[in-house]
């Protein structure tokens, strides 16, 4: 909460909004679970004072990086845990939109389905980090765009980064994953979620410019494929 209250009169001198935000999350532990919804929701109070519309979290993996998976106890408790997050965060007129990584893609990609079968399409909406999608399920394309279909109608937050030869780019543009495609669909659905365009690296990246000289190049591609959107 302090660090929204630092935010508040920066975002205010710089006319800017922050209409979503991400925020962490520990919900399989059920001795912990409220906690960190009551944390979130903290959180989440001080941001609707400045705007926010949308808090996105991301339940933490039982090891950041660890081989370990969630079993089917901790996927129900978990699961219970973001309705209730999304339920009262609803009472106060957010929205939940439920984020994950690559590892929420092992095992058939049980956690990521439960979070979304096991819970209410109007409590728990999804941050569609179709980087993420596409990477947790092996570099496919085919199994991002199967998850747009089955949960596409509830996307309220998109993140974009791209890839070529599975590597992140520098800027965001053509390459592994079909953006045009993917916004095309979007349309179709009559689905416009809030757009956040994200500059991620790894071994291998190009690094040709600036961090703001790739940005702008990044923005300019994204203002041309989701120009539908405004």
């Amino acid at each position: 909460p302090q660090e929204i209250d630092r935010l508040g009169p920066l975002l205010k001198k710089h006319n800017l909004q922050m209409r979503s935000l991400y925020v962490n999350s520990v919900l399989h532990e059920r001795d912990r679970a409220d906690e960190s919804v009551e944390a979130v929701l903290a959180i989440a109070g001080r941001a609707k004072r400045l705007g926010t519309k949308i808090i996105v979290t991301n339940p933490s993996p039982i090891r950041w990086g660890g081989p370990e998976n969630k079993d089917d106890e901790q996927l129900k408790v978990q699961g219970a845990a973001i309705q209730k997050l999304g339920h009262q965060l609803k009472t106060m007129g957010l929205a939940l939109s439920y984020h994950n990584h690559d590892i929420e893609l092992r095992n058939a990609a049980r956690e990521f389905h439960h979070m979304m079968a096991g819970t209410d399409p109007a409590l728990v909406t999804l941050c569609l980090d179709a980087h993420w999608i596409y990477r947790g399920a092996g570099n496919s394309a085919v199994a991002l765009f199967d998850i747009l279909k089955l949960y596409g109608s509830r996307i309220t937050e998109l993140h974009l980064r791209q890839s070529k030869d599975n590597i992140w780019t520098e800027t965001f543009g053509d390459g592994d994953i079909d953006y045009p495609a993917l916004a095309k669909h979007l349309l179709h659905i009559g689905v416009r979620p809030h757009i956040v365009l994200e500059q991620a690296v790894e071994s291998g990246s190009p690094k040709t410019m600036t961090p703001v000289e790739a940005f702008c190049q990044s923005a300019e591609y994204a203002r041309h494929i989701f120009a539908k959107f405004a």
